[in-house]
């Protein structure tokens, strides 16, 4: 049997703990919400698999209510070039350390120049496909999801880090095209039907 303990919130206040047993006497409906002592934020019970078996639950779908906002994203972007660049840096000393040589010391400060925005393409479709969110975008709690603010396909995160390209070559519009919709979307979000989202706050 589950002894886990639940919190939940009941008429805006957290109520309990209480194990799965107690919890049918509380009238817990698809959408009250809940968590355990080891979880950072509350969840809804339909995203319990236990409490769906337990309780009868059948899955649903919320769409996203809070959106990142373009100081978030532009803050998480400046962290993960700092952490990209600062990766490369070390090792472009420690080779430059190694062959001691100033012609081939030069090439590689210059390959810097394709190098970083390289690797920075690399680093956030792996981390966005792997974790929905950058370091960066960790450090914030914002990540990356579909529209119905689930994990997105691989495809997406690809399309999604290629039209970047598009929004940065508009002269920066297409990310400043999230000031002009509800969803804060940026143009690429809009071209890969992605999201960037918060934490929900209770």
């Amino acid at each position: 049997m589950n002894q886990t303990k639940y919190t939940l919130v009941i008429n805006g206040k957290p109520a309990g703990p209480f194990t799965l047993e107690e919890l049918k006497t509380q009238k817990v409906k698809p959408d009250s919400f809940l968590r355990t002592p080891l979880m950072d934020d509350y969840k809804e019970a339909h995203e319990f698999p236990e409490l769906r078996e337990f309780l009868g639950f059948a899955k649903q779908y919320t769409n996203p209510q809070y959106f990142a906002g373009f100081d978030l994203r532009m803050l998480a972007s400046v962290l993960d070039w700092f952490i990209i660049a600062g990766i490369i840096a070390v090792l472009d000393l420690i080779t430059i350390l190694i062959l001691d040589q100033r012609e081939q010391t030069i090439f590689i400060l210059l390959a810097n120049i394709i190098i970083i925005p390289v690797s920075k393409f690399v680093y956030q479709v792996y981390l966005e496909n792997a974790q929905q969110a950058t370091l960066g975008k960790k450090m914030l709690n914002i990540r990356v999801t579909n529209l119905q603010g689930l994990k997105p396909t691989f495809n997406q995160i690809l399309i999604r880090n290629l039209s970047k390209i598009i929004s940065t070559g508009l002269f920066f519009f297409g990310y400043l095209y999230s000031f002009l919709n509800k969803k804060q979307q940026c143009l690429h979000d809009i071209i890969a039907d992605t999201l960037v989202i918060k934490d929900r706050l209770v």
